[in-house]
């Protein structure tokens, strides 16, 4: 049962309109290694995950989701009063051509989103792997983006994001070490 409570995980605060760091957080929104990808990935995966670890799976990937919805809150509040002028000189031009302030999947380099990004090999240790990856990748995007912000109300977010990447990480490195354990005795399906 999906239950949705209609608010956001973590507050998103946004000092100034600022359409340049709004084009770096669309990475997290429709890149290769945003959260779009990450929730699609572990909710895919764990129809082919041993039972226990499929409650995992569906517990970050939904929260993903929650991550989505954050990053998409904050590209809105830092574009909404933008000047067409102000998007093309961040960058985002063409996006404004094409979507005016709508948000879009796609990178921050302007490459749609594709279902490529999505990993799943059917092996429950490959596939972890693969989410602690991807987790690891997330969190360092996280911080390169605070590294290039001068927003400090944008930081306590992105900064919230990128410690739940490394929890997330954590979670799925004890899941490959209980597998791993399990396998010794038994084989894990």
């Amino acid at each position: 049962m999906w239950i949705y409570e209609k608010k956001l995980q973590y507050p998103v605060k946004v000092s100034q309109c600022n359409p340049m760091l709004a084009k770096f957080l669309i990475e997290q929104y429709g890149g290769a290694d945003g959260e779009l990808a990450a929730a699609l990935r572990y909710l895919n995966q764990r129809y082919t995950l041993p039972d226990k670890v499929i409650g995992l799976l569906t517990d970050i990937g939904t929260e993903e989701f929650a991550h989505l919805e954050m990053i998409a809150t904050m590209i809105y509040k830092l574009t909404k009063d933008a000047t067409p002028e102000q998007l093309k000189e961040a960058g985002i031009g063409d996006h404004y051509a094409s979507h005016d302030k709508a948000l879009f999947y796609h990178d921050a380099s302007g490459v749609p989103w594709s279902a490529s990004y999505i990993q799943a090999k059917g092996d429950p240790i490959a596939d972890l792997y693969e989410d602690i990856a991807a987790e690891e990748k997330a969190r360092a995007t996280y911080q390169w983006i605070i590294d290039m912000s001068d927003d400090p109300d944008i930081n306590d977010s992105l900064a919230f994001l990128r410690e739940r990447e490394i929890v997330h990480a954590q979670r799925f490195k004890e899941a490959v070490e209980m597998l791993k354990e399990d396998q010794g005795k038994q084989k894990y399906f």
